[in-house]
């Protein structure tokens, strides 16, 4: 097979090229402009203008008689459907990023991610690592007495908040239900927390899933009309009890919001922001688990004309939070007052199941200095990233 030679370039016709490669990126320059992600829809992003270009773009003249041709102009706070350019990573909502766009296709283009703060990802169907938010502040971990509340997969909650840098913020939901004897677990388990060290905030949203004040109505074959508006009423009008409490605790920040689907998260965020116009479902009254409401990841700003001022991420609700990307070690990494005592183990591979011999975290159990529960929801979750995934 013979060879193609490469055709060889004056140095006059290198320059050409080169100074036309030049003019290129000037003109691609002074079309860039800042934004943030706001939405993700697959192959296409919501980008919110937040600079504007040097170079504007003009409209098209149009002579007298012709069609008037479509012209997008660009102007800070507007929201533009963007494509991405492949040699991107994957973006997230809450990404900063730089942009061109095209006013007479109504389309822009992302060129390139600034550097992130903080990453938050979660694997998804396929066992891909998927990221949810970047630039996150704090990860508000919602959960209630009603759906029951998971106390491992806030446990989870916690390892993610670890290694991705972000504070996280325990929200107790539907606190008024806490007065009924049958949720004492959760009021139980919100000490626990609080004597490890994370800050925690009750709120009361009124919300529609209320209305079963109590398990055996969750378990009856009642089904809620969402129609008859007169039965939710009363609970609409309760005051809304910690609020101003987590608005303090998230102002000025770039908040996400993770639970079990039915805790409240949309009502929350609908409490916080009474435009996001965010649904709402009632509480299965046959599982009593939530069902899923929110189907894509967006940024709800505080202040839609300045986005410095922080904002809510609402993602969609997920009853498990897989980790079979972190190592065991990383996982007890997240265990915050579990992890000092690791290396007090007789065995370096310690496995720390019950009957781990000289297993430090065991005996710091009968000697009452950790929870019993916790140790357990370690080996749960180690057990389960040091599966290998097919």
């Amino acid at each position: 097979m013979a060879l193609i030679r490469q055709r060889k370039l004056t140095k006059q016709q290198l320059r050409r090229i080169d100074k036309k490669q030049a003019q290129q990126q000037d003109s691609i320059d002074g079309s860039l402009m800042d934004g943030v992600v706001m939405a993700h829809y697959g192959k296409q992003l919501e980008v919110q203008v937040t600079s504007l270009p040097a170079i504007i773009p003009n409209p098209p003249v149009v002579e007298e008689g012709e069609p008037e041709p479509f012209w997008q102009a660009i102007e800070l706070g507007d929201i533009w459907r963007c494509h991405v350019r492949t040699n991107l990573p994957m973006l997230a909502t809450g990404d900063k990023v730089r942009w061109v766009a095209d006013p007479n296709t109504g389309f822009g283009r992302i060129e390139s991610v600034q550097p992130r703060t903080s990453l938050v990802s979660r694997p998804d169907r396929y066992h891909k690592l998927k990221p949810v938010a970047a630039n996150v502040d704090i990860l508000a971990i919602v959960f209630a007495p009603l759906p029951a509340a998971a106390p491992n997969l806030i446990d989870r909650y916690l390892v993610v908040c670890h290694h991705a840098d972000v504070k996280p913020l325990l929200v107790l939901n539907k606190a008024d239900l806490l007065a009924i004897e049958d949720y004492a677990f959760t009021k139980n388990l919100l000490s626990e927390y609080q004597s490890l060290g994370y800050e925690t905030v009750l709120t009361a949203a009124p919300c529609p899933e209320n209305i079963l004040l109590n398990p055996s109505q969750a378990s009856s074959k009642k089904v809620v009309d969402k129609t008859k508006l007169t039965d939710i009423e009363p609970l609409q009008q309760q005051a809304e009890l910690g609020l101003s409490d987590l608005q303090q605790q998230i102002k000025d920040k770039l908040v996400i919001f993770a639970g079990q689907s039915g805790v409240g998260k949309s009502t929350l965020v609908n409490a916080l922001l009474p435009n996001s116009d965010q649904s709402v479902n009632v509480i299965s009254t046959n599982s009593k688990l939530g069902q899923h409401t929110t189907t894509t990841s967006r940024l709800l700003p505080f202040n839609p004309e300045d986005l410095t001022q922080g904002g809510i991420v609402d993602t969609p609700g997920i009853r498990e939070y897989g980790i079979w990307h972190l190592t065991p070690d990383d996982i007890i990494a997240g265990f915050v007052e579990l992890y000092p005592l690791a290396g007090d183990c007789q065995f370096r591979d310690c496995k720390h199941t019950h009957n781990s011999k000289g297993c430090a975290l065991w005996e710091a159990v009968a000697e009452g200095k950790v929870m019993q529960r916790r140790v357990e929801s370690l080996v749960t979750l180690q057990a389960e990233a040091d599966t290998p995934t097919y």
